[in-house]
């Protein structure tokens, strides 16, 4: 691994080399938290072989070891990888550069950071205040029994915990993360990363799409953006349609003004990103209307602390779960445990009566409840409902990713993308371009070194390390695609891990070259002097100069969007468990009881009747209150 990560970026000029620093190791170990264990055991093969004669001439055509090549051999052998016609050789390349370059750029230190002008990680506070929530210890086989299991403690399971707690009901949340808060929290990459990221499952089979989910107590809502839109009417409208017609009436409403009312949803915050500002400044000059972002902040300071938000909030301002709906419902005599893998819903008599799980010291933990909630993301959600035996086939269906990327626009001025709030602006002009509400929408996002090499393509060690340098004076402008049927799926393996297949259908992909050619628009309009895409295989080019808005569509229509052709990545992952009026279109019914087993629940984003075509938080948060609050009416 230390010689294909040194490939993809050599050091030099008193800048260190992955090996240097160590983040070829550090690769590994991420690698080795993968549950499964075939993926594990066929990447250690790979990488055994990586440097034989017999894989050279696999890969080369000549019988040469890896370490015989010169660097720019290496680097040839790995772009025909990135450039090959064949989906599985692409795949291969874009997992060896995410393992090179992205714990390289996350942990590169001062010198690597330095010629980027990123400052490196804030230091963890000293005086961070106490946790309100204290979580209970499992330090051997325990069974506890309780009204309601929750299982996830994010924005569904927490709002649940929250809402059941205060109607008196007795609620343990199970959490398979740790707590993280402000006493940990550094504003660096690599604690953040490892600490409140899921890492496994990190990309769709067909290498279409990385998967971007938060793990630890509050989920989700301790790693995001803070963006807090309600359920746009269309999209209630449509999931009314499908049979939960409860979201086109007050019920609906009510819990979305509770959900906004107890995050304390905001648009006083909005004080503009330079990145945001120059997103508004494009936007404005094409004539596009930009709106403030509503977010679940108080006493944001919409700076250096806010450009880190997503490693978590060291000054305390988001209003994740864990700091609202979890500290109510420990405050009303809830237990929270955290380290607690749920692997099966346990039954009797056809009705769910628990859940079994395991901490990672491999204690047991067994639940007895009157009902379970599952609100463990749109990912192991399915899982663990296909491990317990539901065979409803949409289980597991109409997964929606809200597929996104970025058009990169270099500026002459500084753009800091580290700095500022997550995102304070947002544009819509391109949400409708059918007339049936799907479409792109456009905001900017922060971006610190080691997320930032997803997006940048690597053609040469050289070429990437100016890239990364020049992030400094880079605009992001990210989009993300609302898709539609057929979505993905989720389905466990043999070794009861879950197996996310995913691919943008045609139409899908047609509105993501649109919104391409739309942040090139705002881009050029902004100041861009040039603009690309995210293909490894570059499309660009230079306003005034070389190309032009048509050229760059055409090109962006000839690379397409096969997998593995250009960075994707999702944000925001639902609708693997819907909501709707019959078993036969639907996973759970419109109480969010699952149509198989009685007494068990979903509510998280895997309800989603279909994409939400936003940022999802304020959804999920809405539907686990109006799940929880009727659960909470019938087991009182």
């Amino acid at each position: 691994m230390g010689l294909i990560a040194d490939t993809f970026a050599t050091g030099g000029d008193g800048v260190p080399s992955p090996t240097e620093v160590g983040s070829h190791e550090l690769a590994l170990k991420i690698a080795a938290t993968n549950p499964r264990v075939g993926e594990v055991r066929q990447l250690k093969g790979l990488l055994d072989l990586w440097d034989t004669r017999s894989l050279g001439l696999a890969l080369t055509g000549r019988p040469r070891r890896f370490s015989d090549l010169s660097q720019v051999e290496r680097e040839q052998v790995l772009l025909s990888l990135s450039d090959s016609s064949v989906g599985a050789k692409r795949a291969l390349f874009q997992g060896l550069k995410t393992a090179s370059l992205f714990p390289y750029y996350m942990t590169g230190g001062a010198a690597v950071w330095d010629e980027m002008g990123y400052p490196g990680p804030l230091g963890a506070r000293t005086d961070a205040p106490a946790p309100v929530i204290t979580p209970l210890p499992i330090a051997r086989d325990t069974t506890l029994t309780c009204d309601v299991v929750i299982v996830g403690s994010g924005a569904g399971g927490g709002t649940a915990a929250g809402v059941l707690a205060a109607a008196g009901l007795d609620v343990v949340v199970l959490e398979a993360g740790g707590q993280h808060d402000e006493r940990h929290f550094d504003g660096g990459e690599e604690t953040g990363f490892l600490d409140l990221y899921t890492l496994s499952p990190q990309m769709t089979t067909e290498g279409q799409v990385a998967l971007v989910a938060g793990r630890g107590l509050g989920g989700g809502t301790v790693v995001n953006y803070t963006t807090s839109f309600r359920t746009p009417d269309h999209v209630r409208e449509e999931w009314a349609s499908i049979g939960a017609t409860q979201f086109a009436t007050e019920e609906y409403t009510a819990s979305m003004d509770a959900v906004c009312n107890r995050l304390g949803v905001n648009t006083d915050h909005d004080k503009a990103a330079p990145r945001d500002a120059i997103l508004e400044r494009g936007a404005r000059a094409l004539g596009w209307d930009v709106e403030a972002m509503p977010r679940n902040v108080l006493g944001c300071d919409q700076d250096i602390e806010c450009g880190r938000c997503g490693m978590g909030c060291r000054i305390g301002a988001k209003q994740s779960t864990a700091k609202t709906w979890l500290e109510d419902a420990a405050a009303a005599g809830g237990r929270v445990c955290t380290d607690v893998t749920v692997r099966t819903v346990t039954t009797s008599f056809g009705r769910a009566t628990g859940v079994e799980g395991v901490t990672s010291g491999g204690h047991h933990v067994t639940v007895r409840a009157r009902a379970i909630v599952v609100a463990a993301g749109s990912i192991q959600t399915p899982a663990l409902l296909q491990r317990s035996g539901l065979t409803n086939p949409n289980v597991g269906r109409y997964l929606r990713l809200h597929p996104a990327t970025a058009v990169w626009g270099r500026m002459e001025e500084p753009v800091d993308g580290w700095v500022g709030a997550m995102q304070s602006r947002y544009v819509d002009k391109m949400t409708d371009l059918d007339g049936n509400g799907y479409g792109v929408l456009y905001e900017t996002a922060p971006l610190t070194p080691g997320f930032g090499t997803g997006f940048v393509n690597w053609r040469g060690a050289a070429d990437f390390r100016r890239r990364m340098v020049e992030l400094e004076h880079t605009l992001g402008v990210a989009l993300i695609v609302r898709d539609r049927d057929p979505g993905g799926t989720v389905r466990i393996g043999r070794d009861g891990e879950p197996v996310v297949r995913y691919q943008l259908s045609p139409g899908d992909t047609d509105h993501l070259i649109q919104g391409l050619v739309g942040g090139a628009r705002i881009a050029e309009a902004a100041g861009a002097n040039w603009i690309a895409s995210t293909h490894h295989r570059t499309v660009s080019y230079e306003p005034g100069k070389r190309g032009s808005i048509d050229t760059f569509e055409k090109d962006l229509r000839t690379a397409g969007a096969a997998p593995a052709t250009m960075a994707i990545a999702a944000l925001h992952i639902m609708g693997s468990a819907r909501m709707g009026g019959s078993a036969a279109n639907s996973a759970v019914d419109p109480n969010g009881q699952t149509w198989d087993v009685p007494g068990l629940y979903v509510a998280d984003a895997s309800c989603f009747p279909t994409a939400s075509g936003v940022n999802p938080m304020i959804s999920i948060e809405s539907i686990a209150h109006m799940i929880a609050t009727r659960l909470a009416g019938k087991l009182a």
